[in-house]
């Protein structure tokens, strides 16, 4: 049997176009590869996940009739595709085996993940019954993602005979996960079953989430022996054979390389930014350049996502910006490539000053003098944005995020937040990763100590701990969810522990209006992380 892997990038609700996405797929992999069955990843017709839009009636008819055409048009080719099935009020999550125009056999989806990003027990039901099919001359077990990160769905159905097992999946990128999956996850399956495993997961963005494809195929003693790229659409084929012993298995594959964790972080951004500005029709992005590290490397990311014809820069002086901001960020915009601007803030800023100052009185100058000039700059870069259509990209990162060192309606405004899962330290990793074989980013942004610039000789430091204590304090707490009193025994300082998490507390407001950014890590804030604004805990 020759089976193909369909990672492919779908857009959640537009099942017509999924639809004809997987008609010529299946094309290509009958005609071209010549392959007798094409597999493709969970919920294919709707793309993952497909959310509220399950509740919504009008669903269930695009459904029907997408797979109506899928029968009618898929011919000479089996495929196996993901979809909602719903039976009276009840939803499932299925996979379907086709073969002109019958369905062979389907299966619902056994564990219903409800942890970290998944809510899928507000929508479905758990199906109980394992699904194994006689196909070109195999038995297939059928299973979906979550059921083959235990033993018991894989194990049933070895049970039930299956002598290959298919796992169509969506299972969104982390740091680290690819090889998880393999090792600890579909290893584990084709170890305790003595079968191979095939999974055919979901590439692409989708909101905070990006999928990050890496399709494997495992044979029985869990070895890798197939394996698609990662973060791209790929449709790659692997061959089973009947051996002497009457065991199916692997005979041919190719294996695309493993990546580092720069290289699929930074992958997973730029695939996070193309597919939210194109999937959302947006012509291009704007943002403002401070000439700092994460102005930089958003720009970068956004250039490397889109092309430079597509990103717009603008710098916005005030009376605090220092020559050497100012000449990094035309130097970082002449290497990429874009059209960079320089708009003064000191009109406006100074106008709001002088409508303000009744008011104000002689009370000291402070912060809010400061977030004026960041409010400023969030209303130019809007205005572009409204004039011009562009997406406004923020350039804030975790490390801020998690302890409000941000203003809300000044350098927060914005659509899309690609660094807002990254902490500063491996911001500057990924600046490091990305001049490894020519400096884009200007060393002086890389190796300056961060600066606000919001008032006269200001630093990060001043105001928060240096960026690596900080940051490992924030990934204790956000990742590990730890008290205070377990962050001390780990070993972080007391008087910084107390700081940071008081910080992080009373800063949950400001996030809550955050737009929205692309996940990497176990626990990103967004939907991932849901804390009361109004809270006595302490």
């Amino acid at each position: 049997m020759k089976l193909a892997l369909a990672q492919l990038d779908l857009l959640v609700g537009d099942v017509a176009g999924n639809v004809s996405r997987i008609v010529d797929t299946a094309a290509h992999a009958r005609d071209v590869l010549r392959a007798d069955l094409v597999v493709f990843p969970e919920l294919t017709l709707t793309g993952y996940p497909p959310e509220d839009l399950l509740l919504h009636a009008g669903l269930r008819d695009r459904v029907a009739a997408g797979l109506a055409r899928l029968s009618d048009e898929v011919k000479g080719i089996g495929l196996i595709v993901g979809l909602p099935e719903w039976e009276a009020d009840d939803c499932f999550n299925c996979a379907v085996l086709l073969s002109d125009g019958r369905i062979l056999g389907k299966y619902r989806k056994a564990l219903l993940p409800n942890y970290a990003v998944f809510d899928e027990k507000r929508y479905f039901k758990p199906g109980h019954d394992s699904c194994v099919v006689e196909f070109a001359g195999a038995r297939i077990g059928l299973t979906i993602c979550e059921d083959l990160w235990f033993q018991g769905p894989a194990q049933d159905a070895v049970n039930a005979g299956a002598e290959l097992l298919v796992n169509i999946s969506a299972s969104p990128f982390q740091i680290g996960r690819q090889s998880h999956r393999e090792r600890d996850v579909f290893g584990r399956r084709a170890r305790e079953t003595g079968v191979p495993v095939v999974c055919v997961n979901l590439v692409g963005g989708q909101d905070e989430l990006v999928f990050d494809g890496g399709s494997v195929v495992l044979d029985a003693r869990a070895e890798v022996r197939v394996r698609a790229p990662s973060f791209a659409e790929a449709v790659v084929l692997a061959e089973f054979e009947r051996h002497t012993t009457g065991h199916v298995e692997v005979v041919s594959g190719g294996l695309a390389a493993e990546q580092s964790v720069e290289e699929s972080v930074w992958h997973a951004l730029t695939l996070g930014i193309r597919d939210y500005v194109e999937k959302n029709n947006f012509p291009g992005v704007v943002l403002g350049l401070s000439g700092g590290i994460d102005s930089a490397l958003v720009a970068t990311l956004a250039v490397d996502a889109l092309g430079a014809d597509r990103v717009q820069t603008v710098m916005m002086p005030s009376r605090h910006t220092s020559a050497m901001s100012v000449e990094d960020a035309a130097l970082l915009a002449h290497n990429l490539g874009v059209t960079h601007r320089d708009i003064s803030i000191e009109p406006a800023y100074g106008a709001l000053l002088d409508s303000l100052a009744p008011s104000f009185g002689s009370k000291p100058v402070d912060t809010a003098e400061q977030n004026l000039q960041a409010r400023v700059r969030g209303t130019i870069l809007m205005g572009l944005s409204n004039k011009f259509g562009w997406l406004l990209l923020l350039t804030g990162n975790k490390s801020e995020f998690a302890v409000g060192y941000s203003t809300l309606y000044g350098d927060m405004a914005g659509g899309f937040a690609p660094l807002k899962d990254c902490s500063k330290t491996l911001v500057y990793a990924l600046a490091r990763w990305r001049n490894g074989d020519k400096v884009v980013i200007p060393r002086r942004s890389i190796e300056r100590p961060p600066s606000a610039e919001l008032a006269p000789g200001q630093l990060d430091q001043d105001t928060l701990p240096p960026y690596a204590e900080l940051d490992a304090i924030i990934r204790d707490a956000i990742e590990l969810e730890l008290s205070e009193e377990d962050l001390v025994r780990r070993g972080h300082d007391a008087a910084a522990v107390t700081r940071v998490v008081s910080m992080i507390r009373v800063n949950e407001y400001k996030r809550r209006q955050a737009a929205p950014g692309v996940r990497i890590t176990s626990r990103a804030f967004g939907r991932d992380r849901r804390y009361p604004i109004t809270s006595g805990y302490r």
